[in-house]
């Protein structure tokens, strides 16, 4: 028998920017609703996503330094393990970290209902359980954070057992020697550090013509070169004409006219926004080709009482900026008005192996802005941190205006560098004088350490001038 419920906000999908929402009601007094369809809360960044790749990576990363450490390692008998052993461990981490979501909605009374919702009408929404009940559940506000899924073209078999995307390579289990990943955004790039650093062989198809476009160019080149040190193959400018599965692999034919041949392939190619199945129509919202909702500065879509936020309004499309996204919206519900607001240089970590991460500008947009800004480098195999871990491979570079000496842009290449990134964000982001690259040089570092970068960059730059 169904039963009626109201609330005064329904999130639908628990991820980081359904939490987000959900936490910033529930503090300011609200009674909140969470719809989330799978078993367990956390949405696509804990099951999926971030949590499960990073946990393999950094499984990997740690292989790979036990392997290079002559202390450790006298190469005769090098550590290995497989991907299906490495994401027993990213099991763990994930059942850690949903237990701990639980308890966050648990303790502040939020209502979770495990089922596929739906808009009846533009304040009601059907939830629908695995046995096929339903239950009806209404409120005057809704946030929409039904997160995205892999991209899946019309043509390619993913029934096929050795095609795989990044939510069904979590269930790999038989050991690829050669793997071919198309796609070398984030998650093409990443997975082709974590099977290279497993033995794999790896071809990398990508559409365009460098790795991770968006980034700073020497970033971008320095994992390139990274990826072709260690055995990678990089097709940049390739497409697929067809995808053919056979009974011992994949067969990828291209309309370059190529053919490549692996056990196994990963698509990785794009992702399409969860709102196919929330009957958007019913209310007059519509979604674009793919999947994504358009959304104001305070995250309203065309109708005023709904919201949308993570990674269904597209960019950034960043667990950290959905988390904030959901607290903005909840501010905008409650108060009328969101006071704060996403900020403008939002930080980016890629989880390769090694990492890279940047905030601010790259020299690419300051030259097309003509700024006249300098550089500031810092070579990891310079630092005695670094000398001392075996961390040699990596730089920091630090851009600031010539005349102000003001920081405007930082860019990471090697492990830890998600990390040392926010040294330099919290700098950037001081207001008057205090952001510029001086405080580097006018601070005391720990020492032997690798924030001790920022001093060696700064002190690099500051040499530049004339």
């Amino acid at each position: 028998m169904s039963q009626n419920y109201h609330f005064d906000a329904i999130i639908i999908g628990s991820g980081p920017g359904g939490e987000g929402a959900a936490m910033g009601l529930v503090k300011q007094g609200a009674r909140v609703a969470v719809i989330e369809r799978y078993n367990n809360v956390g949405g696509g960044c804990t099951h999926w996503g971030t949590i499960p790749s990073k946990a393999l990576r950094h499984a990997v990363s740690r292989i790979i330094e036990f392997n290079q450490n002559p202390l450790y390692s006298d190469g005769s008998r090098p550590m290995s393990s497989t991907f299906p052993q490495i994401l027993r461990h990213a099991d763990s981490v994930i059942n850690q970290q949903t237990r701990m979501r639980e308890g966050f909605y648990e303790r502040n009374q939020c209502k979770l209902f495990a089922g596929d919702a739906s808009f009846i009408d533009a304040n009601t929404i059907s939830v629908t359980y695995a046995d096929g009940t339903q239950d009806f559940v209404s409120a005057e506000h809704i946030v929409i954070a039904c997160g995205s899924r892999p991209y899946r073209p019309a043509g390619v078999d993913f029934t096929h057992p050795r095609i795989y995307d990044s939510d069904l390579i979590l269930g790999l289990e038989h050991e690829p020697r050669h793997v071919i990943i198309y796609g070398a955004g984030v998650i093409g790039c990443e997975y082709a550090s974590i099977f290279r650093g497993l033995n794999v062989k790896v071809d990398l198809i990508n559409t365009r013509d460098r790795l991770l476009a968006f980034l700073d160019q020497e970033m971008s080149d320095s994992l390139s070169y990274h990826f072709w040190n260690n055995g990678v193959v990089i097709r940049h400018n390739e497409e697929f004409e067809r995808i053919e599965g056979v009974d011992d692999g994949v067969i990828v034919h291209l309309k370059s006219g190529k053919k490549v041949k692996a056990d196994a392939l990963l698509f990785a190619n794009g992702r399409t926004g969860n709102t196919d199945s929330l009957n958007l129509d019913k209310i007059g919202l519509e979604a674009d080709s793919r999947g994504l909702l358009k959304v104001n500065s305070m995250y309203q879509t065309a109708l005023p009482h709904i919201y949308a936020v993570g990674d269904v309004v597209g960019y950034p499309s960043l667990a950290s900026a959905a988390y904030d996204q959901g607290r903005i919206a909840a501010q905008a519900m409650i108060q009328g008005e969101a006071k704060v607001h996403l900020i403008e240089n939002i930080p980016t970590g890629i989880y390769t192996i090694p990492e890279i991460s940047s905030v601010g500008k790259t020299e690419q947009e300051l030259t097309a802005m003509k700024v006249p800004y300098e550089v500031g480098r810092a070579q990891f195999k310079h630092l005695a941190r670094a000398q001392i871990a075996g961390m040699n491979v990596g730089s920091l570079k630090l851009l600031f205006h010539r005349d102000t000496k003001q920081i405007l842009g930082i860019h990471c290449f090697g492990e830890r560098a998600a990390e040392i990134i926010h040294i330099g964000q919290a700098i950037m982001e001081q207001k008057g004088a205090g952001n510029t690259i001086e405080y580097f040089v006018n601070t005391t570092f720990n020492y032997p350490t690798m924030a001790e970068a920022y001093r060696v960059a700064a002190l690099n730059g500051l040499n530049r001038l004339f």
